[in-house]
């Protein structure tokens, strides 16, 4: 202590305080008063050098006190290290302390001590000290300062103390906690809460001693059988060798004599006679105790069991007392200790609550009864069941009106609930009429396993109805829910293209559904052909002659690509596009689309033509990226599902983004109703599992939407081995109308600049062209140069169908927890679609341009590359990111604008493409429909012409074509303009 120079005397005394432990004591010393405890406890770990301990002051006796707990007490009485230069003197009340906390640290550390049996009480523990009896001289030590502490009227430390230390240690002390908690697991909790008969059979029950006896007793339970009721007698088994339970008889012959009123069997080994006789009065008497009710008194009567001796229970019991014992009685035996045998049907039968059973009878899934919906009636018979015994309506009544608790049919005892019966009665009473399920029932009963009939009040628990299926239904919603096992359509003739064998069974399944008159979400993962198995399928019911006008509605940004495809593996659909301003309205929409196979139009004019697309009978209504109604309450929501059509059917590979209303939402298109309303699922669904994440519900759905959804993943073994390492695609994108206007300017300055320059001049001026149309065709904004600040409108994803579909597809790659590389040409394109992907999907973007310093550069891939790290998206400019990176981690690569030298797109797909990655990737490129990057990708593709060596040359090979193949090439082919 700075400045301390002298020694300076203190004197502590001590004392017990129930509820609180052991208080120090000191009388107001001058300059040591408020600095007692920190001087006391200068040297002593355990308190944290006296931190934990509250100090406070007795005004009336004039001293400072500090209250210890038990374990801080015996710690620091054991060895007390005070500061050096103060002088304690203790009295003679604590020095006997002291002792005594030295006697119990070494007591702790032996395990000298055990439960006080005089002193354990339900509501509280005590515990003693148990000197082993070689240590006798330990045993005259306690004796002695139990006499001093008893003289000094102290008393009480002796026996709470050793309670509270082993008390404290058990709160506190994870290893001490955890062995305790074991040993009362083992034990019981009834027999660590109730004392039996005598000290040595409870020290026994709750492990603290060992038994001697050679064999373990229990009480069990007899069934009726052979003329005799419900009986309860001692069973005995082998301690050491276990063995099967032998039930005791009773001692008929000798209860004249006074003897047990059981005994053992004959071939019983003799060294259980030995203790029989004891054991059975100790087992006896923790009976009695634990069943006073059902004892009788000398002289007395225990309601008419006369078998019953004086303070023994009663061990014939009618159908009333043996319910009592197996659902009351036997729980208070366990709780004092005492082994109980029960029936082995007893567990399985008070749980089971009893069900309605509709067994469906009419021929609804047979050859004969084939075509049905969602709405089709289904007729049935009500069973009730209880396990497996199954009654009919008129068997229940007559046991309702018998009043049983207990009862055996059909070889097998059941438990009937009273309140349950009443309320099944009353049930069937009110609801029993009715004969008819619809095939939305049934489906639901089938797949959640039951419905819940409604509850009188909030108190009841539900009771359930289940469904019980003819062979055929069974057989058919086997089929839905294991697609593979579907017999597979062959492919149409017309498809131009091959189908994978996944995508087949894909078609079939869509087949299947149309069949039965149901609709269905085709949900596979983005790249496994969603698009081709719809065209497939299409062309599949055109070959079966039952193809009528049908709709597809998509996101703008895609109705290039569907025009694309259909025309790539379907050419003789005849397919219309409903868009743009000059689309026809009202009778003559109608009659072109009753020529038509198909018509697409976007989800946009959905709400705004309504009138003309709902006044048509589809025979299909498709939507992909079906995401899009996952809204109910829009306008565009409700207009779709107002459409009529014969089949719906949904492609989209997230059917859930966020919300389990979304999944509804989809499920309520494609088969209106099968969920219930959207107020039903919300209460009985969306609730529990949002709220509470209710496992088993969560199974419960998957069973229910399984049916009507197929969702494939890449990553699916199936589907893994028949894609290729690497897949390319292409996605077709059309104009909007600035984008179109600007387009056509640009290549009419073109060719009036060709007309009139020499040869040097026209390459300078081709070049420049082709990088204004690529701009064009990327968004206006990066052609016109215009300044948000100036313009609030210049990047507006509107303008530009190729951004808005990146955004689409970064939005569904991050929802498939996936990664992307996005490749662009230009650098304030990729700084914009850096900018939007933050701001409109909140995900943070790196960019990587020929500025960006190295270290910079370094940080960026290594966070990409840590898929720990949140991200989805890497935009890179071609020239910067095309080579020389690792970025396995992506296994999506987008070229947002096309650099027309294959070698250059497939060196940047190869930063994702390469030794590291282990899953499959897809390389999507767009292309902007009616432009040159659609000429020039059909000239490669198609012709071959433009090979390795030629186009590699970079984009010069453009500027040696003539005027003519120019205006062919840049030309703006008007029936591709979208807006």
């Amino acid at each position: 202590m700075r400045g301390y120079t002298g020694t300076e005397t203190v004197v502590v005394d001590g004392f017990w305080k129930e509820g609180e432990g052991l208080v120090l004591a000191a009388g107001h010393v001058a300059g040591i008063t408020l600095r007692l405890r920190r001087l006391l406890f200068a040297w002593h770990e355990a308190s944290w050098f006296g931190a934990e301990i509250e100090e406070r002051t007795d005004e009336r006796l004039k001293r400072t006190e500090l209250p210890l707990s038990p374990a801080i007490a015996m710690d620091y009485l054991s060895s007390p290290k005070p500061v050096r230069l103060l002088q304690v003197e203790w009295t003679d009340r604590l020095h006997v302390l002291a002792k005594l906390a030295e006697m119990m640290r070494e007591a702790l550390l032996y395990g000298w001590f055990s439960p006080d049996w005089s002193r354990w009480r339900a509501e509280a523990r005590a515990w003693r000290l148990d000197v082993p009896r070689d240590e006798e001289s330990k045993r005259v030590e306690w004796k002695q300062l139990a006499a001093q502490l008893e003289e000094q009227g102290d008393i009480g430390a002796l026996q709470g103390w050793l309670t509270g230390i082993v008390e404290e240690l058990i709160a506190s002390d994870d290893y001490v906690g955890a062995a305790w908690r074991n040993a009362a697991s083992q034990a019981g909790e009834g027999a660590l809460m109730m004392k039996a008969a005598d000290e040595d059979d409870w020290l026994v029950s709750i492990g603290m001693k060992q038994d001697n006896a050679p064999f373990r007793t229990a009480l069990q339970l007899l069934e009726p059988s052979d003329g005799h009721g419900w009986r309860l007698r001692p069973a005995v088994r082998d301690r050491e060798d276990g063995g099967c339970w032998m039930t005791l008889a009773l001692n008929e012959a000798g209860k004249a004599r006074g003897e047990e009123r059981f005994m053992l069997p004959p071939d019983a080994p003799e060294a259980w006679r030995e203790h029989f006789a004891e054991r059975m009065r100790k087992e006896e008497m923790k009976w009695a105790a634990a069943l006073p009710e059902w004892t009788r008194s000398e002289g007395g009567t225990d309601g008419g069991d006369a078998d019953a001796d004086a303070g023994h229970i009663r061990i014939e019991l009618n159908d009333a007392q043996a319910y009592a014992f197996l659902e009351q009685e036997s729980v208070k035996l366990l709780a004092a200790g005492c082994s109980v045998l029960l029936p082995s049907w007893w567990e399985a039968a008070r749980n089971r609550r009893m069900k309605l059973k509709a067994k469906v009878k009419s021929s609804v899934g047979s050859a004969e009864q084939s075509m049905f919906g969602l709405q089709q009636i289904v007729d049935f018979d009500w069973k009730l069941a209880v396990g497996n015994v199954d009654m009919t309506e008129a068997e229940f009544m007559k046991l309702a009106s018998e009043n049983r608790r207990l009862m055996q049919v059909g070889g097998e005892w059941v438990h009937l609930d009273p309140g349950d019966m009443e309320r099944l009665r009353k049930w069937l009473k009110k609801n029993g009429g009715k004969r008819g399920l619809t095939m939305r029932d049934v489906m639901e009963m089938h797949l959640r396993g039951g419905a819940e009939l409604e509850p009188e009040d909030e108190l009841q628990e539900a009771l359930t109805a289940e469904i019980e299926l003819n062979e055929h239904l069974a057989a058919w919603i086997g089929q839905l829910n294991e697609s593979a096992d579907l017999p597979l359509v062959d492919t149409p003739d017309a498809f131009q293209g091959e189908l994978r064998h996944y995508q087949l069974q894909g078609v079939s399944w869509l087949a299947f559904l149309r069949k039965f008159g149901l609709g269905g979400c085709l949900a596979d993962d983005m790249g496994l052909g969603k698009t081709i198995q719809f065209t497939a399928y299409l062309q599949h019911v055109l070959e079966q002659g039952s193809l009528g006008p049908s709709l597809l509605i998509c996101p703008t940004s895609v109705i290039g690509n569907w025009e694309k495809e259909l025309e790539r593996f379907a050419p003789e659909l005849r397919v219309m596009v409903h868009y743009g301003p000059k689309r026809l309205r009202g009778e003559d929409f109608a009659a072109e689309a009753a020529e038509v196979d198909l018509v697409i139009t976007s989800y946009t004019l959905a709400p705004i033509d309504e009138e003309e697309l709902g006044a048509v009978s589809w025979d299909v209504l498709c939507l992909d990226e079906a995401q899009n109604i996952k809204n109910y309450y829009t306008k565009q929501s409700s207009a779709i599902r107002g459409f009529s059509a014969h089949h719906r059917v949904a492609l989209t590979g997230t059917p859930m983004e966020n919300r389990l209303t979304e999944l509804w939402s989809l499920y309520d298109f494609t088969n209106p109703g099968y969920l219930g309303t959207l107020t039903e699922f919300r209460k009985a669904v969306v609730l529990p599992i949002e709220k509470e994440r209710d496992e088993a519900l969560i199974a419960e759905l998957q069973r229910w939407v399984k049916p009507f959804m197929l969702r494939r993943l890449k990553k699916d073994p199936a589907i893994a081995l028949s894609l290729p390492e690497k897949n390319e695609m292409r996605t077709y994108l059309s104009l909007t109308v600035e984008q179109g206007a600007l387009y056509e300017n640009i290549v009419s300055e073109l060719m009036n600049q060709l007309e009139a320059v020499g040869a040097l001049q026209r390459r300078g001026i081709i070049l420049s062209a082709l990088t204004r149309l690529k701009q064009v065709c990327d968004h206006p904004s990066l052609l016109l140069k215009e300044d948000r600040a100036l313009f609030p409108s210049a990047w507006d994803i509107e303008r530009s169908n190729k951004v808005l579909r990146v955004l689409e597809m970064v939005e569904e790659i991050a929802a498939e927890g996936e990664r992307c590389l996005i490749f662009t040409q230009y650098v304030e394109m990729g700084a914009t679609l850096k900018r939007l992907i933050e701001e409109r999907l909140g995900i943070p973007t790196p960019y990587l341009y020929g500025a960006v310093p190295k270290a910079e550069r370094d940080q960026m891939i290594e966070r990409f590359q840590n898929e720990a790290e949140p991200g989805c998206a890497f935009v890179l400019s071609l020239k910067a990111g095309g080579t020389g990176l690792n970025l396995t981690a992506a296994n999506h690569v987008i070229h947002f604008d096309r650099w027309w030298n294959p070698a250059v797109e497939n060196q940047a797909t190869d930063r994702a493409f390469r030794i590291g990655q282990k899953r499959n990737v897809q390389v999507h490129k767009y292309v902007t429909l009616g432009t040159l990057e659609e000429r020039i990708d059909d000239m490669i593709t198609r012709k071959q012409m433009l090979n390795d060596q030629v186009v590699s040359q970079s984009e010069n090979w453009i500027t040696e074509m003539s005027t003519d193949e120019l205006r062919e090439l840049f030309s703006l082919r008007k029936h591709r303009l979208k807006g």
